[in-house]
């Protein structure tokens, strides 16, 4: 009988480890991709900030 339950117990700590694993794995892809796009990111942010100084400076002048 114990043996069987030792059996168990290793089956949910391989379980538990794979999916531990699988979400390390996800987190480490997403880290990945929010690094290699970030220059555009940004890039992106100062495009909006000089369209926003546009659209102030205009609504000013009227």
């Amino acid at each position: 009988m114990s043996e069987q339950e030792q059996e168990k117990d290793r089956f949910w700590l391989i379980v538990g480890g794979a999916v531990l694993a699988i979400v390390v794995v996800i987190l480490l892809i997403k880290q990945s991709e929010n690094e290699k796009f970030a220059p555009i990111k940004q890039q992106v942010e100062q495009e909006n900030a000089q369209m926003n100084i546009r659209v102030l400076n205009d609504s000013a002048e009227k």
